[in-house]
């Protein structure tokens, strides 16, 4: 009987932790969203409106056709252009992921993304319904700026007059795309 007390105690401690860490995660990510809402609520405030140049491209996908799931080869547009380059605006203090996902919800382009406490910031798991690992396990969606490869969260990268953005899939973990890889990287 001792033993069955103990365990229930354990199991009910252990229970309570998860239950604290779960509302801690939930209250850092409403946080970091409310923050983010007061961000942008200031940005529109202000009378400045820069622009910057956006892309959203799949075409490295007509490279690796074969390594993308069956169901999905449909979602790659012919020339594995997802959005064309085209001059975005943006307010003072706006990120990468800001532009995205404003671009993306007027164009009516599919987008997912999770937000990511441990890193102050946010991830991309897909754009236009290619998410993620859909053409193996080194496969995903990637941003660079002015042709660099920021190895940080879009929601991080604050953007400024003129930048270059252009999102990239990529199949190879970033080598297929240009992407600088760090010696060590599993292929």
């Amino acid at each position: 009987m001792k033993i069955r007390n103990k365990k229930v105690r354990l199991l009910g401690m252990l229970l309570m932790c998860l239950l604290i860490m779960v509302g801690c995660s939930s209250k850092v990510e409403q946080t970091s969203i409310k923050e983010n809402s007061e961000l942008k609520e200031q940005s529109e405030e202000s009378d400045a409106v820069y622009t910057a140049m956006l892309t959203v491209t799949s075409q490295t996908l007509l490279e690796h056709i074969d390594k993308l799931d069956a169901e999905k080869v449909d979602l790659v547009p012919e020339d594995g252009i997802i959005y064309p380059t085209q001059t975005v605006t943006f307010y003072e203090g706006e990120s990468v992921f800001d532009v995205l996902q404003r671009e993306m919800k007027e164009n009516k382009i599919h987008m997912e993304f999770i937000n990511t406490p441990a890193l102050n910031s946010v991830y991309i798991k897909g754009i236009n319904n290619l998410y993620e690992f859909d053409a193996g396990p080194l496969s995903g969606w990637m941003y660079k700026v002015n042709d660099w490869f920021p190895n940080y969260g879009a929601s991080r990268y604050i953007l400024e007059e003129g930048d270059d953005i252009v999102w990239v899939y990529t199949c190879d973990l970033g080598r297929d795309v240009g992407a600088e890889v760090i010696e060590g990287d599993n292929k």
